[in-house]
């Protein structure tokens, strides 16, 4: 594959984010659409897998393919944005404001939930056939998990709570690596491999991401499971997604703009 050094995509990074700033109202709440649609569709396939085979491991090897379709299709997450918008800001690209960070980071949480929703909606509704009968195996899975994740925390108060925040900021460590990862080749199968190795490792260690589980958990109380949307909101998708705004802005976009764009002085040597 074709590789970019880091000087190259670093600056394609900051690039990216300037462009989804100043993208239509329109335009990102479409893209944010398709890829919270596509990352729920991606959810049901890998808990599908994991049921079937009896193997978490193979769910989450698999589960990657819902990552490069939506980001090959150039479809936007929550994660992402969080990571690429605020270097536009910090390069102080024209134009750019806290305010048009603020408001990219709005549009696209409500397409990426509006997608997953729809999506928790249209699998409820095959697992039940119609609402009909039970969810089977699959849904009872999904099910549980949001009971696990919500209530489960909660148990634990203010570490659970913690808990949650470093699995976030984990997942968009990871996340975020993937979608820097996509801009250092310039073959589709190159991108491929850089975006898959991090998804996998993100999902099967269980790390917390906002979009995903904006699918997971609607879905779970769709199909019966035992919790509150608040017990949702506040014990799963607040502290996720500060935690992958903060891992993914941390550990990724500032580690690699700070040492490619905004390098410190050249040592001298004696």
């Amino acid at each position: 594959m074709s590789y970019i050094v880091p000087s190259e995509f670093v600056t394609k990074m900051v690039d990216a984010g300037e462009s989804k700033i100043y993208m239509s109202t329109r335009d990102t709440l479409i893209r944010a659409f398709m890829a919270g649609a596509i990352l729920a569709l991606a959810a049901v396939f890998a808990v599908t897998i994991g049921v079937q085979t009896g193997s978490p491991l193979v769910g989450a090897m698999l589960f990657p393919v819902g990552f490069v379709m939506l980001y090959l299709m150039g479809f936007d997450l929550l994660t992402g944005v969080f990571m690429l918008t605020p270097l536009a800001l910090l390069d102080k690209r024209p134009g750019v404001t806290v305010n048009g960070v603020l408001r990219n980071w709005g549009l696209v949480f409500v397409g990426n939930f509006a997608g997953a929703l729809t999506v928790a909606f249209m699998m409820a509704f095959v697992f039940t056939m119609g609402f009909s009968t039970e969810p089977g195996p699959i849904g009872e899975k999904i099910s549980h998990i949001g009971e696990a994740r919500t209530l489960g925390y909660a148990e634990y108060g203010a570490a659970g709570w913690a808990t949650i925040f470093l699995r976030g900021m984990l997942c968009n460590w990871m996340v975020s690596m993937g979608v820097v990862g996509a801009m250092i080749s310039t073959s589709v199968s190159g991108k491929t491999i850089a975006m898959w190795m991090p998804i996998m490792l993100f999902f099967f260690m269980g790390f917390e991401h906002s979009v995903v589980n904006m699918f997971l958990f609607p879905s779970a109380m769709i199909m019966g499971g035992d919790f509150s949307v608040m017990d949702y909101m506040i014990w799963n998708e607040i502290p996720t997604a500060l935690g992958n705004l903060v891992g993914g802005l941390a550990f990724t976009g500032l580690t690699l703009y700070t040492t490619h764009v905004r390098t410190a002085p050249k040592r001298a040597l004696r």
